[in-house]
């Protein structure tokens, strides 16, 4: 998945271009760039990538989902239904605005559970924001049926899916705004930044000058540019464009190797009459940057994960007891531990959390095992680790 693994010339010479001219802020001295505009080529190159009409770059993927929702008007009080299963980046960038995450259970497909987003939606309710988690989607039809019927806009953090595609959409520009991380361990890096894609001209224009200080980005002197509204720094350098650059060129290799790799991977673990895969959507096509797969209960998946973290299989994970990815170890959520205030309708908003039951999140997830696939491993290793795997997990059932 790192595009990181795959550093090379193309990189360095986009970094260079920045480095020779001296302008790494993204905005203004236009006399000194010697026609180099690297966050605006990628925005470009991602339009076309994500086939949406509007693209703006921001800092990471946790200011795109703040700049998606704010640019909505999503804000103060406003209730915002996310997964169980995510980063913690999902419910930060909610809490930023004064917005209260209301986490529901996934399903089968280790996404949002459209039943489970029914029974949250109040009138408080603004938006439904879908985190297609660890390359692959959850069911996006059924999820448009519960938004349309409650006038919900839908928000798709695909962070971790660059690459994967739904009824012949990329993931990202199925809802009504979309985001993505370049951080440094995504499929491609800037090794920091992000970016809020739509075809909304209203939330382009709202993201675009939020994420500037509210600047309207009209005529070529930045001094003398309006300010329509408060805005906020969410800004990204020339230099992480540059390598973002780099690396949407190399997407499509990118992908065919993260696809040959998790071929390989799934097609023996098939092998085992316990292991079956997570639920990919009808009309659903995964990025491959990871490989879901589950066991018959939690002890023999924590058996297995702790079978392969011995046996030298690295980067496989149950996510169950993991502090980053799921709700059962958020406690600095739970007790808001928090450095400022947390305002009273927040306070009073995630009052729920203290007696939640996700057992329908634990059963999918305490099963779960998900494998980072690399883009560096040759066909030979990627073979190896497979025959690996197969011979742990099935000593766990001898």
């Amino acid at each position: 998945m790192p595009g990181f693994e795959l550093f090379g010339d193309l990189e360095r010479k986009e970094v260079n271009d920045v480095l020779d001219n001296g302008v790494i802020m993204r905005y203004g001295f236009d006399g000194m760039r010697k026609g180099h505009w690297k966050a605006k080529e990628l925005e470009a190159e991602l339009q076309d990538t994500f086939q949406s009409k509007y693209v703006q770059l921001v800092s990471s993927g946790t200011a795109a989902v703040s700049v998606a929702l704010a640019s909505a008007g999503v804000g103060a009080g406003d209730e915002v239904i996310m997964p169980t299963f995510t980063f913690v980046a999902s419910f930060e960038a909610i809490m930023m605005l004064g917005a209260i995450p209301i986490l529901v259970d996934v399903d089968d497909t280790l996404g949002l559970n459209a039943k489970a987003i029914e029974k949250a939606v109040t009138p408080k309710t603004k938006a439904i924001m879908v985190v297609q988690m660890c390359g692959s989607m959850a069911d996006m039809d059924a999820i448009q049926v519960v938004a349309d019927k409650h006038d919900l806009l839908v928000v798709e953090d695909a962070c971790q899916a660059i690459g994967g595609t739904y009824k012949g959409k990329p993931l990202g520009s199925v809802g009504d705004l979309g985001c993505f991380s370049f951080d440094f361990v995504k499929t491609i890096t800037c090794g920091e930044g992000g970016a809020v894609v739509t075809n909304n001209i209203e939330y382009y224009t709202n993201a675009d000058h939020y994420s500037d200080h509210g600047h309207d980005h009209i005529g070529n002197d930045r001094g003398t540019e309006s300010h329509p509204f408060l805005g906020y720094n969410f800004r990204i350098s020339e230099l992480h464009a540059a390598v973002g650059l780099a690396q949407v060129k190399r997407l499509p290799k990118f992908l065919a190797l993260q696809k040959r790799n998790f071929n390989i991977i799934k097609a023996a673990l098939s092998q085992i009459p316990e292991v079956t895969f997570r639920r990919v959507p009808e009309g659903g096509v995964e990025s491959c940057s990871f490989l879901n797969f589950s066991l018959p209960n939690l002890e023999t998946a924590t058996k297995v994960a702790q079978g392969f973290k011995e046996g030298g299989v690295d980067a496989c994970w149950n996510y169950y007891n993991n502090n980053w990815h799921y709700i059962r170890k958020w406690e600095h959520l739970k007790d808001l531990k928090s450095l400022f205030p947390i305002s009273k309708e927040v306070k009073e908003g995630l009052a729920y959390l203290k007696t939640a039951n996700y057992e329908v999140s634990d059963y999918y997830i305490g099963r779960n095992i998900s494998c980072l696939i690399k883009l560096s491993w040759t066909e030979n290793e990627v073979q190896e680790r497979a025959a690996k795997m197969v011979n742990i997990i099935q000593s766990v059932f001898n």
